[in-house]
């Protein structure tokens, strides 16, 4: 589903280069988790794929479905179905949550081809989504983000994820700032969503996420490359004994 061929990035500001020929491949129906140290590319990597313009590509492509989306703008790359919840999720002032919800999904229907839903159906669907994850329909009558806890503003971008069925779901270090209680209800909302049609690609420094999201494959993120894959054994590796080993061996 998403190939990732000899990738190389930099900030288009000041020319620093931040991906260094970084090879990836995430299948239908996988949960593949990135670990790495501060400063390895993981967020980069996210940005990358979401089609922010702050990153030059200098090298190499990125395949979704076998096309190639370096030419796609974030809106295309969101109709196509790639969506990324960010680690600290913007807040939008004077846009009300729900309002940002029927926009967003009619926006995608639109662009796929479909009708537009009505409010009834938008409500339904949303209320459904949001009991799931344990979130009070209050909550989505304040604009979106503003004020709300870590907690609030995960559950708010998982929710989005849920009503917008994305086919590759970038998850950059969505266990930021939650606690143990909201972990496993943001976990459950993910896991909730993991199908044969979709894949994930979970970026996180810690175990603990992915004690809850049990990933089928792990890779470490290592100045901008991929240094080591293995499966849920290396995450737990990475736990106890940290990168320096990892990293020994790459050199």
């Amino acid at each position: 589903m998403l190939e990732i061929k000899n990738l190389h990035a930099k900030i288009a500001e000041d020319g620093t280069e931040i991906i260094r020929g970084l090879d990836l491949t995430v299948k239908a129906g996988e949960v593949a988790a990135i670990m790495g140290p501060n400063g390895s590319g993981k967020s980069t990597l996210s940005y990358i794929l979401a089609g922010r313009d702050d990153y030059e590509i200098t090298e190499g492509d990125i395949l979704y479905d076998g096309k190639s989306i370096l030419g796609m703008d974030p809106a295309e790359r969101a109709a196509a179905g790639l969506f990324l919840a960010f680690q600290y999720p913007v807040e939008i002032p004077g846009v009300a949550t729900l309002e940002f919800l029927k926009t967003a999904l009619n926006a995608q229907r639109r662009a796929r081809g479909q009708d537009e839903l009505k409010i009834p159906e938008i409500l339904r669907r949303v209320k459904e989504a949001a009991s799931s994850l344990e979130m009070d329909m209050a909550m989505l009558k304040r604009p979106l983000n503003v004020g709300f806890s870590g907690g609030e503003k995960k559950r708010a971008e998982i929710l989005q994820m849920k009503l917008l069925e994305p086919k590759m779901c970038v998850l950059d270090e969505t266990d930021s700032g939650l606690d143990i209680d909201a972990l496993k209800v943001v976990s459950e909302g993910v896991n909730a969503l993991r199908s044969p049609d979709r894949a994930f690609l979970v970026i996180t420094h810690y175990q603990r996420l992915l004690e809850h999201i049990v990933p089928d494959s792990v890779h470490v993120l290592y100045r901008g490359r991929v240094i080591k894959t293995g499966g849920k054994e290396l995450a737990l590796h990475l736990e106890e004994h940290g990168y320096a080993d990892v990293i020994d061996e790459a050199a």
